[in-house]
């Protein structure tokens, strides 16, 4: 069943899950096809954060092409949904080693609250999917990208390719069957007051060129 932001009813996101989906022989395989998709065709960005309710959606973040690691999360439940396969949202909060120091100096912090990540229903097991990360972005920062098998949960690596620490759990906050959008604005109010205290559209970086200058 479509949500508000996981919106698995819109023409383009059914359209995206039958691209890229279609060739698949079984669920496994299709929510494998579809991770990869939502991983490497929606770049991860996280100056592209917009706290409008549209602005979360599945749909808007498709037609965008780019968003952060929540925005990443709703559009891939919300393909795996158009495919057939039960989904929902999760939240954690992980410490964040490997950062710009753009980013940390804006965000106050290395710490990501409200993290978000997929989880899907395949063969009666719920299992946890991370395709925040696209393979590019991951390269140029040295960090191993991220698969999933379809079979075991799938989030960050705990140390990059360098052996050094990369993304660390620091709580988890469970599963909702849609973005909670006011929970999610008074996470962020409580931890990134500077969102609320300027214009986020006037906020712009190329973190892709970021990662090149830091490595």
């Amino acid at each position: 069943m479509a949500g508000e932001f996981i919106d698995s009813d819109h023409p383009e996101v059914i359209a995206f899950a039958e691209q890229y989906g279609k060739s698949a022989t079984d669920d496994v395989e299709r929510s494998i096809n579809l991770y990869l998709a939502v991983r490497d065709r929606v770049l991860y960005d996280p100056y592209s954060i917009r706290l409008s309710r549209s602005e979360l959606y599945a749909s808007h973040i498709l037609q965008l092409g780019r968003g952060f690691c929540v925005a990443k999360a709703v559009l891939y439940a919300a393909v795996l949904r158009a495919a057939g396969i039960p989904s929902r949202i999760g939240f954690a909060d992980v410490k964040n080693h490997l950062t710009t120091p753009r980013l940390r100096a804006l965000m106050g912090t290395d710490v990501f609250y409200h993290h978000g990540y997929t989880e899907l229903l395949l063969d009666g097991q719920w299992l946890k999917a991370t395709p925040a990360f696209n393979i590019e972005l991951c390269q140029k920062f040295g960090i191993k990208a991220l698969d999933f098998n379809g079979r075991e949960d799938s989030i960050f690596h705990p140390f990059d390719t360098a052996g050094q620490k990369h993304m660390e759990y620091v709580q988890n906050h469970g599963h909702r069957a849609d973005l909670p959008y006011e929970e999610l604005i008074d996470t962020y109010k409580a931890h990134y007051p500077f969102m609320f205290q300027m214009d986020l559209n006037t906020v712009s970086g190329d973190f892709h060129a970021e990662a090149d200058s830091s490595s």
